[in-house]
């Protein structure tokens, strides 16, 4: 092996070393939890040294070394340690070694979180992008793309760019991780799992926490090479890691390494290693010190001692200056703290039309189903996936109908049922300029990918300091429509409410969830689209209205607008004798059906989208008629609703002549099968009139 690169990875050993070492005798200026590579820095070295700046990595919390074989500088890293202002990663937002970078000349990171194993669907969704990406230009005349369109393709896949996913072992074990390693088995994408074996979780060692290591259970993937590889050892872990990324560039098929390593530091500077490791587990692990090792080899091939000394000695200096350089660097200014939630959205004004003259209505899953036909047509980077979404029925509601005969299997396609997947993928694929429709086949299912829906998505764009927003849009059929039964008929927008870093919309009719779904699409945050089952069809009695003239493919209807769909007389008004309504999707049909048995007396609000949300129409809407009630469908305590009556509260306590008033379904953890069960749960038309006649009372 070429003494060059031996001497630079002895060298950034060193590097390594010594930030170790300097964080340790510094424990009360690093603060902040942290932990480093040491022991695992030549398996780490192999990798960062052989990537291309094409190339994508997902490191986890251990992978410094691989940064450093990167190019990274070790002041930058530190000043992500410290939690400094001008951390390149994150602003001073997220711990130690949580990088993510678009810069170029170097491997690109997308977000790192710290949720273990987590990282393994967002990275193999880069993967699944890099290879949508390849068939797509493989089929030029069948998708007639312009030329910038083929061009911006092009330079992101001319050099058969891999995607490296790299995992402590202890995190194998997690359920989306296999999740990871199904679709890419399936779909053989273009992916290197880097598993650092090290025999320790915390204080949980390997034979507590698994029946095999992942070496062997990869085998049960069919369609996934593996190697393993001895990690403490450079030249070994170099030929491998290079064996590696030559198969998955040219093969462009799924690869997994494992690389057994020592554990030489504490788990982080706050679980100190000789809490819970016994004395010979530590001389164990000792034993098998990459740098050693390697001096070793250094030294057969004829490198004096006294040049590895002087090496060493010259990172420990480097390494002292670079620290006192990022210990006077600025602290975060407070200002800046609300920064970087949501990329900046061009859509704030309704544009098109929405009811063109010789227009004729449609059902809302219709005019879902037009909008993205309307979209895929129009742009190639547009997919569609989820559970049943493919060719044989086009969904379970027929939202996806005909599409996939339309666009063709590699645009349209079903998933298997894995909910964190078909959510959490959509980041790699926003990284690599692609968007996203996906769904959840029902609100009651989104609970497992809820995690990606938190952990990952809601947090990228704030925690990449705006590097990464993630530009998806996440379909959810919700809500009760008859029978439907305790999984199928669920409420979940108080849920999604509670969740920072989304978008959030409820519509009521066909032309608003058109309208919607478009502005979704433009939108680069992530967007979830809850559509009412009910209101699919207009099935339910009383929800004709859900169906309207379907706009034209130009309109768009921005988030955060609500609207008066139903008005008092000003007479009333001005008599105070009438009131409103505040409610979204089934609710605004509930409400006007309601009305109709006090003429005059009610305007309706339908606010359209849960984030953002109109409050100063609302707010101005209460002040004009001092009574209020709001109304929702899902089980009334602690939710959404709730929490927008205490605002409106807040905001309007003076113009009140009533108490805000809340109407939802009854607090029972799920709605029965029974129909007549659901609606003694459920509000009804006559529940709301009810409530109105008691506001109107006062």
């Amino acid at each position: 092996m070429d003494k060059n690169i031996l001497l630079r990875a002895y060298r950034l050993m060193m590097t390594a070393k010594a930030m170790a070492e300097i964080y340790e005798e510094n424990r009360p200026i690093c603060k902040y939890v942290h932990s480093t590579s040491r022991g695992h820095e030549a398996i780490q070295l192999a990798t960062g040294l052989q990537l291309k700046p094409s190339d994508y990595i997902s490191p986890y919390y251990r992978d410094e070394s691989i940064m450093l074989g990167m190019g990274w500088r070790p002041y930058e890293m530190m000043l992500q340690l410290l939690a400094k202002g001008d951390d390149p990663f994150t602003g001073g937002r997220e711990y130690y070694n949580h990088p993510n970078s678009r810069r170029e000349n170097y491997p690109k990171i997308i977000h790192q979180s710290s949720a273990t194993g987590m990282q393994a669907v967002p990275t193999t969704g880069i993967a699944q992008g890099f290879q949508y990406i390849e068939k797509l230009l493989s089929k030029t005349s069948e998708t007639a793309l312009s030329e910038d369109e083929k061009d911006s393709f092009q330079a992101i896949v001319k050099d058969k760019p891999v995607v490296v996913c790299c995992f402590g072992d202890g995190s194998i074990t997690e359920g989306e991780v296999s999740e990871a390693f199904q679709f890419a088995a399936l779909k053989q994408l273009p992916i290197i799992y880097l598993v650092e074996d090290n025999d320790w979780g915390i204080s949980v060692s390997s034979d507590e926490a698994r029946s095999m290591n992942a070496y062997e259970f990869i085998a049960g993937f069919k369609g996934i090479e593996r190697l393993q590889v001895d990690g403490s050892d450079f030249e070994k872990s170099y030929a491998c890691m290079e064996n590696a990324i030559h198969y998955v560039r040219e093969n462009r098929k799924p690869i997994l390494v494992h690389a057994t390593v020592p554990l030489l530091g504490h788990h982080t500077s706050g679980v100190r290693k000789e809490w819970y490791r016994p004395e010979d587990d530590l001389t164990k692990h000792a034993k098998d010190d990459p740098g050693p090792k390697l001096r070793k080899k250094l030294l057969e091939k004829g490198v004096s001692a006294s040049e590895l000394d002087t090496i060493e000695q010259e990172e420990k200096e480097f390494i002292a200056k670079e620290f006192q350089l990022a210990v006077e660097a600025p602290d975060p200014n407070p200002l800046s703290v609300s920064d970087f939630v949501f990329a900046e959205n061009l859509i704030t004004e309704e544009v098109g039309c929405r009811t063109p003259a010789h227009g004729e209505k449609v059902v809302m899953v219709d005019a879902a189903l037009h909008a993205i036909e309307e979209l895929m047509r129009k742009h190639p980077e547009c997919l569609f996936y989820g559970q049943d979404v493919g060719r044989r029925i086009g969904g379970v509601f027929r939202e996806a109908a005909t599409l996939a005969e339309k666009f063709g299997d590699d645009r349209v396609f079903n998933t298997a049922i894995q909910e964190a997947y078909i959510i959490g993928s959509t980041i790699g694929l926003s990284a690599l300029g692609l968007k996203a429709f996906v769904e959840v086949q029902f609100a009651d299912y989104i609970y497992p990918g809820i995690n990606q829906l938190v952990t990952e998505i809601s947090k990228s764009s704030y925690l990449t300091c705006g590097k990464f927003p993630v530009s998806m849009v996440l379909r959810v059929p919700i809500g009760a429509y008859g029978g439907g039964g305790p999984y199928h008929s669920g409420s979940i927008e108080s849920l999604l409410a509670n969740i920072k870093g989304i978008k959030v919309a409820y519509p009521s009719n066909a032309a608003d969830l058109k309208g919607l779904l478009k502005a979704a699409y433009y939108d680069p945050n992530p967007v979830v689209m809850l559509e009412h089952k009910g209101l699919y069809w207009s099935k339910v009695p009383g929800t004709d209205d859900a169906k309207t003239i379907e706009p034209d493919a130009d309109y768009i209807l921005p988030f955060g607008k609500g609207l008066s769909v139903l008005q008092a007389t000003d007479e009333a008004i001005e008599n105070g004798e009438s009131m409103c309504i505040i409610t979204y999707g089934m609710g605004v049909h509930w409400a006007k059906n309601a009305a109709q048995q006090y003429p005059g007396l009610v305007e309706v609000i339908d606010i359209r989208t849960i984030f953002p949300l109109d409050e100063a129409l609302i707010f101005s809407t209460v002040k004009r008629h001092g009574k209020c009630l709001v109304l929702t469908e899902e089980q009334l305590r602690n939710s959404f609703a709730e929490a927008m009556a205490c605002r409106i509260q807040q905001d309007c306590f003076y113009q009140l002549d009533a108490p805000v008033k809340t109407l939802g379904a009854l607090n029972l953890p799920a709605v029965p099968m029974n129909t007549i069960l659901e609606a003694a749960m459920l509000p009804t038309v006559e529940k709301v009139e009810q409530a109105i006649g008691e506001l109107l009372a006062f």
